[in-house]
Parts: C-alpha cells; sequence; structure tokens
C-alpha cells in the first residue's frame, strides 16, 4: 500500500462537542499565521502615522485597534477558508492530517461558513478606517483563497503568488494611518519598502518548509518546486538569491523612512541580512533537510528581529526625542 493510501480520507462529521469544538474552530484560523499578519499590519499602521505625524495619542489607538482587530478577523477568515478549500489534500499529508477537518472534529460547511463570517467582519471593520485599507484587506483574502490556494496543486509559482497576500498586510496599516481615502498612499516609498521587506523575505522562507515537508506535498498533490525539481538545485538557487535580494530588501525602510530609522536599524540589518545570506549559501552547497530546517529557523528569527528594532528605533526617534 503507498504513502497516498494509508493515509485515510477525511470524515466529514463532527466528532467533537463543547470546548473541544470550539479549539478546533479556533485551530482552522490558524491563530500563529494570523497574529504575525495583523503584528506586520500594526508596524505599517504605527510607522505610517509617525511619518505622517498622528493628530492625537488618543486617535491613534482608536485607529489601531480598528486597524488590528479587522485584520486579525480578515487573516482569520482567509486561513478559516484555506483549511476548508484543502481539507482533502490535507488528508493525504502527514503533517497536517490531524487538523480539524480531516481529524473530523469540525464540519467542512461550518469551517466554510465561519471563514465567510470573519472574512466579512473584517472586512467591514477595516472600513471603518477608510475604504482603501478594506481594499487591500479583501484583496489578501480574494488573492489567498481564490489564487494561491487553487495553484498550489498546479503550478511551482503558487509560492510566489502566494507571497503577495503575505505582503500586502503593512500597506492594510499604512493606508489606514495616511488617511484611508488615497489610492496613492499604497505607493508612498515607507508603505512600499515595508511591502517589499514581506515580499522578498517570503520566498526563501516558504522554499525551506517546501523542501522539509516535499514528500508530504508530493502527497498532497502539490505542485511545490523541490516537488517537481527533488534534486533540490533549483530550490536551493531560489533560496539563494532571494537571500541576496533579501539584504537591500532589509535597508530600504531605512532609505524610505530617514525621519524614523537612523544607525541601529540599517546596522542589524545588514549583520541579520548576511547571516541569513550565509544560510542561503550552506543549503546552496549542501542540499539537505538539516540545511532546510536551519534557513527555516533563521527565517522566523530575522523577520521578527528587523521589525522590533525598526519599531524600536522609530520610537525612540519619534516620542522620546
Amino acid at each position: 500500500m503507498s504513502r497516498t493510501q494509508a493515509i485515510p480520507n477525511p470524515v466529514y462529521a463532527s466528532n467533537a462537542t463543547g470546548l473541544a469544538w470550539a479549539k478546533a474552530l479556533v485551530s482552522v484560523t490558524k491563530p500563529g499565521i494570523t497574529r504575525m499578519v495583523t503584528i506586520t499590519a500594526m508596524v505599517g499602521f504605527v510607522l505610517g502615522a509617525w511619518q505622517n505625524g498622528a493628530d492625537s495619542l488618543v486617535s491613534m489607538l482608536r485607529l489601531g485597534a480598528i486597524v488590528a482587530v479587522g485584520t486579525y478577523f480578515s487573516a482569520a477568515g482567509a486561513n478559516a477558508l484555506n483549511q476548508w478549500w484543502e481539507s482533502s489534500l490535507d488528508a493525504r499529508m502527514r503533517r497536517t492530517r490531524n487538523r480539524p477537518i480531516p481529524a473530523a472534529l469540525v464540519q467542512p460547511h461550518t469551517v466554510a461558513k465561519l471563514g465567510l463570517l470573519l472574512a466579512l467582519v473584517g472586512t467591514v471593520v477595516l472600513f471603518l478606517a477608510g475604504p482603501v485599507p478594506a481594499i487591500i484587506g479583501l484583496a489578501c483574502t480574494i488573492s489567498y483563497v481564490l489564487i494561491y490556494t487553487p495553484l498550489k496543486t498546479r503550478s511551482a509559482w503558487c509560492t510566489l503568488v502566494g507571497a503577495l497576500p503575505g505582503a500586502l498586510p503593512p500597506l492594510i496599516g499604512w493606508t489606514a494611518a495616511t488617511g484611508g481615502w488615497a489610492f496613492s498612499d499604497m505607493l508612498a516609498p515607507g508603505g512600499q519598502a515595508l511591502f517589499w521587506l514581506m515580499m522578498v523575505w517570503q520566498i526563501p522562507h516558504f522554499m525551506a518548509i517546501a523542501w522539509m515537508y516535499r514528500t508530504d506535498y508530493a502527497d498532497g498533490g502539490m505542485r511545490m518546486l523541490p516537488v517537481i525539481a527533488p534534486g533540490g538545485r533549483s530550490t536551493s538557487w531560489v533560496v539563494l538569491l532571494t537571500s541576496i535580494l533579501l539584504i537591500p530588501a532589509t535597508l530600504a525602510p531605512a532609505l524610505a523612512m530617514p525621519q524614523l530609522i537612523g544607525v541601529v536599524y540599517p546596522v542589524v540589518a545588514l549583520v541579520s541580512g548576511v547571516w541569513f545570506l550565509w544560510m542561503g549559501i550552506r543549503l546552496a552547497r549542501h542540499r539537505n533537510d538539516a540545511m532546510a530546517k536551519r534557513v527555516f529557523f533563521a527565517s522566523i528569527a530575522h523577520l521578527p528581529v528587523l521589525l522590533l528594532v525598526m519599531v524600536c528605533e522609530a520610537f525612540v526617534r519619534t516620542v522620546l526625542l
């Protein structure tokens, strides 16, 4: 019996009740990813507000709460719809077969309804910050669910396409902080710098994940690059090239927002960028699971450090000095 045949298909019934059922519903929203999306949106909001001069602390807190709640709900809805869409594929992969739908903890239609409700509520809440943040949030949901998700079983380009909804959240926050009504605010240097930082960072991050779970992705019918090019040469070169591009992408916010960012952030960005590039070079040389795992862990350390230092330096220069 093959690996795929050995893994059961999802049972479309709910065996969970009470607290277990509620926990399963929370789980389908992928809280960890949802939190990270919300954090990047808030980074865009805070930097946009400081860059353009916030009216008052009270108004900034009120608008910030709207951005946080709206982004969180939108991301949670998109993640729930993604798990509903991929439930039959999740049942064929070892790393995902215990997710709530294939594990028969919740019914698929319940997850679909939850996802649609959360996405709708998130969009409505973001509209309170302006139509542009709401449209960007809706674009994240649509591109993630209706373009990226089905593309995963059709083309290796899915990783690049999937980076778009992951890169847009900072622009939700940025445009909310700059009025929320002008699409031209999306093109502001600060917002664009954050967008491209997120866009480039995601490629080596998700390539490392795809490498580590390439057998699972093959079982699920996912057309990730490590699946269609199992030797790893193509994947390692993509990681290496995007690791090189990540250095100027991480330095771009300092060039785009010199009023907010001084010396500290560029030094941290350059040092951490060179370190991450070294991880990419080692993966290109060795092409094994251990190195892919190191690239993955390096990526999840790299981004939070950059965002934290960026916001802290901007806070010191804007609020304390």
